[in-house]
């Protein structure tokens, strides 16, 4: 059954689902039912999206809002789907994954002697693709971000962090788009109050449609020594993490209030300390769902692991940390489509 998005389209009561019928919009947007998102995210588990689509236009997103507005549909947005946890059962709403894939280089100074340049890359853009494409037209600033899967929508939103590098440091502004007026407006780097793991995008009143980052030019030689810089923390990341069938990182960080043990005079932050002491690297298993070897801060599935063995496996691994240490690991990774959160939460 076709549906068009108009004033006059249909209640989401009175849609009929089949698997695989698409409802398209005037403006050449495809609406799919009951489509898996199994293979669209990197633990490679969960069911399916009640309705998704891709929009490739700015007219196209805003489109996909008002369709999700007038059937009353929860909303996620979908990057790679390197940082989260789909529910068994799916999500009962509207999956948007941006297609804004265009890169502009809007100012390249180099013909002012100047050695920056911005560049605009819009929210369906992968890191990968940002830092190659840079590095194609000699400029440099991301190629610290190389090897970590995302796109650029994806890695505002939780702004994209590696050791010292916070994704950050290099926006200027981005255009966004509010959730229920659908105005579309550029804002300022200030107006995200970044921190780590944070930005007001968490808020899930605006979206990123495209994001301008103030880099630097260089000449061919400093590209290609930039290129193969990005090459080896590709392959120290291949190396030290696993690279599939993971969220990256499950848990964050503590913040400095939250815990109380000091080494050096320095509050003890780091997660993977905690996880390391209590003794599950490569050894704590639940289901199809494992703690990796190569880091404790990582959990895969094995090749037959639910949602479900792998909320039991992190929460097992947050009563074994609060055992021994008193505190509660918090996840970084996000859950979508659960009726509530899924693992225990400090009071």
């Amino acid at each position: 059954m076709i549906h068009p998005i108009n004033n006059n389209s249909q209640t989401h009561n009175n849609v009929q689902p089949a698997t695989n019928n698409t409802i398209n919009s005037s403006s050449s947007l495809v609406i799919q039912e009951h489509v898996s998102l199994r293979d669209k995210n990197w633990f490679n588990t969960g069911g399916n999206a009640r309705y998704f689509c891709e929009p490739t236009t700015e007219q196209e997103f805003k489109d996909a809002l008002v369709y999700a507005d007038m059937h009353k549909l929860p909303l996620f947005i979908l990057g790679l789907g390197a940082n989260i946890l789909v529910s068994d059962s799916g999500f009962d709403g509207l999956i948007i994954r941006p297609r804004l894939t265009t890169i502009t280089i809007i100012k390249d100074n180099v013909k002012n002697n100047d050695n920056q340049a911005l560049v605009q890359a819009g929210a369906g853009v992968t890191i990968e693709e940002l830092i190659n494409h840079c590095l194609d037209n000699h400029i440099l600033g991301l190629e610290e971000f190389s090897g970590i899967p995302g796109t650029v929508g994806g890695s505002v939103y939780i702004n994209l962090h590696y050791y010292e590098f916070l994704l950050s440091q290099f926006i200027v502004e981005a255009v966004i788009i509010h959730r229920q007026t659908k105005v579309i407006e550029t804002v300022p780097v200030s107006w995200f109050a970044f921190g780590y793991n944070k930005s007001r995008l968490q808020e899930h009143t605006y979206f990123i449609l495209s994001t301008t980052f103030r880099l630097r030019t260089c000449n061919e030689l400093d590209a290609a020594y930039a290129r193969g810089r990005s090459v080896e923390i590709i392959r120290h990341r291949v190396n030290r993490y696993p690279s599939k069938n993971t969220c990256g990182s499950f848990f964050r960080n503590f913040h400095d209030h939250e815990v109380s043990l000091e080494i050096n005079n320095k509050k003890m932050i780091y997660i993977a300390y905690y996880l390391d002491k209590i003794g599950v690297k490569g050894a704590l298993q639940v289901g199809g769902a494992l703690v990796s070897y190569q880091h404790a801060n990582m959990l895969v599935n094995t090749g037959n692991a639910t949602s479900q063995d792998i909320v039991n496996l992190a929460r097992a691994m947050q009563e074994k940390v609060f055992q021994q240490f008193g505190i509660i690991p918090n996840a970084e990774c996000l859950f979508i489509g659960f009726d509530q959160h899924p693992l225990l939460q400090a009071k």
